[in-house]
C-alpha cells in the first residue's frame, strides 16, 4: 500500500489566541483521505484504520463508524467492512488540539438540557470556551471537568488517566469569549463522533440574535464572501469577495426590529468560519453594535448631538461586548436519533440596550 494519508487541516493559522478561531467548526476536525493499494487482502476497516493511524485506536474507530462518520466509496459503512483494493476512504475525527495542564475548576455552569450522552449550556459573555494564550485558568472547559469526573477527548478516550493529555473535553463546536448562547458538550466518545459529523456536514440548526448598526434595506438577505484572516492584523478575519483567499462564508439574515439608527437580526449560519457573522456585517457596513474588532464599537449612524453621544456611550456601558446571541440550536441526538431543538432567551444586558433603543425612538418627534 502506498501508505497516504492526507488530513486536510489548515496550517496556515496563527496558535489559537482566546476566542480567535471561535466560530469556524472545520478547524475542529480532521478530514482524512486515503485510497487501498491493489494487493491489499481483505481486512476489516476498524482494524485497518486503527494499523495506519497515529494515536487512533480501534474502539475510536469503532465509534466513528458507529457514527457513520466513515465512508468507502461514498457510503458509511460499519467496523466489519472489509477493505478492498481500490476502496477510497473518507474518515471525519474531532481533531487532536493543544495540549494544557487542565484541572477541574468550580466555575458556574448554566445547564439547559443533560442526559448520559450530553449535555447543552448557556455560555455567558465574558467567558472563554477553552485554555489559550492569556486564558489558562476558569474557562468552560475547566468548569466541564469539575461537573463531570471524565468526558470524552479527542486524543484519550478513556478519560482523564493523565492531566498533561487532557485536551478539550466533549467539545463539539465553540462561540466567541464575549459572544453568549448555546453550546453542545459530548459526554461520551460515540457522542462526540456524532455531533462532530452533524457539524462537519452542516446539518445543526443555529440561530443568532444580533444587533447591527444602520437600517438594512431589505427585510432578509444573504452575505456571502470568502472569510480569511487580515493580511495586516493578524488577529481578524477580512471578506475576500472574489475569492483570492479565505474560505466560502454564508449568512443568511432576517429582520426582526427596526429602531432607527440600529437594526436587530435573526442570522442563520450556511457555513461555520470564523467571526463569520462579526465580519460579513461588517464588510457590508453594517457592524454588530459595540463590536472593537470589527468597528462596531464608536457611531456608525446617527447624529452629531451630544446627547445621542451621551446616548451611545450609556448603551456601551450596559452592553460591554459585541451584541451577538446564540439562541438557537438544533440537532439529532446521537443515540436516540430523536431531533432537539433549544432557545436561551436573550441575555440581561443586550435585552437592556434593546429596551433603552425602543424608549428612544418612542421619544423623538413623530414625522406628521
Amino acid at each position: 500500500m502506498s501508505d497516504i494519508l492526507n488530513a486536510f487541516t489548515d496550517d496556515d493559522l496563527l496558535p489559537e489566541e482566546d476566542d480567535l478561531l471561535q466560530e469556524d467548526e472545520e478547524k475542529h476536525y480532521e478530514h482524512f483521505r486515503l485510497t487501498i493499494d491493489r494487493g491489499q487482502a481483505p481486512l476489516r476497516i476498524d482494524k485497518f484504520l486503527s494499523l495506519r493511524m497515529e494515536k487512533a485506536s480501534r474502539s475510536r474507530i469503532q465509534n466513528a463508524a458507529r457514527a457513520g462518520a466513515i465512508l468507502v466509496n461514498g457510503i458509511s459503512v460499519k467496523p466489519n467492512y472489509k477493505v478492498k483494493p481500490s476502496d477510497e476512504i473518507v474518515l471525519v475525527l474531532p481533531k487532536p488540539v493543544q495540549r494544557y495542564m487542565l484541572k477541574p475548576e468550580p466555575v458556574p455552569l448554566e445547564l439547559v438540557y443533560e442526559d448520559d450522552d450530553l449535555m447543552v449550556v448557556n455560555k455567558p459573555a465574558g467567558l472563554v470556551v477553552h485554555p489559550g494564550c492569556g486564558n489558562y485558568t476558569g474557562t468552560l472547559v475547566h468548569g466541564l471537568l469539575y461537573h463531570f469526573e471524565q468526558l470524552p477527548q479527542s486524543q484519550n478516550p478513556h478519560g482523564l488517566e493523565n492531566e498533561e493529555n487532557a485536551l478539550r473535553p466533549g467539545l463539539v463546536h465553540r462561540i466567541d469569549k464575549n459572544t453568549s448562547g448555546l453550546m453542545v458538550i459530548a459526554k461520551t466518545d460515540y457522542a462526540l463522533t456524532h455531533l462532530a459529523r452533524q457539524f462537519f456536514n452542516h446539518t445543526v440548526t443555529r440561530r443568532y440574535i444580533a444587533l447591527v448598526w444602520g437600517d438594512l434595506p431589505a427585510d432578509t438577505g444573504t452575505i456571502t464572501g470568502h472569510i480569511g484572516r487580515d493580511r495586516r492584523f493578524r488577529q481578524i478575519m477580512s471578506v475576500y469577495p472574489d475569492g483570492e483567499s479565505g474560505k466560502h462564508a454564508v449568512t443568511h439574515y432576517r429582520v426582526l426590529e427596526r429602531l432607527g439608527y440600529v437594526t436587530m437580526v435573526e442570522c442563520r449560519l450556511e457555513t461555520g468560519r470564523t467571526h463569520q457573522i462579526r465580519v460579513h456585517f461588517s464588510h457590508i457596513g453594517h457592524p454588530l453594535f459595540n463590536d472593537p474588532e470589527y468597528g462596531g464599537n464608536r457611531i456608525v449612524k446617527g447624529t452629531v448631538y451630544t446627547k445621542y453621544r451621551q446616548f451611545i456611550d450609556n448603551c456601551f456601558a450596559l452592553l460591554p461586548r459585541q451584541a451577538l446571541h446564540a439562541q438557537i440550536l438544533g440537532f439529532t441526538h446521537p443515540e436516540t436519533a430523536k431531533p432537539l431543538l433549544f432557545e436561551a432567551p436573550i441575555p440581561h444586558d443586550m435585552q437592556q440596550v434593546l429596551d433603552k433603543w425602543r424608549r428612544y425612538m418612542n421619544a423623538l418627534p413623530s414625522e406628521e
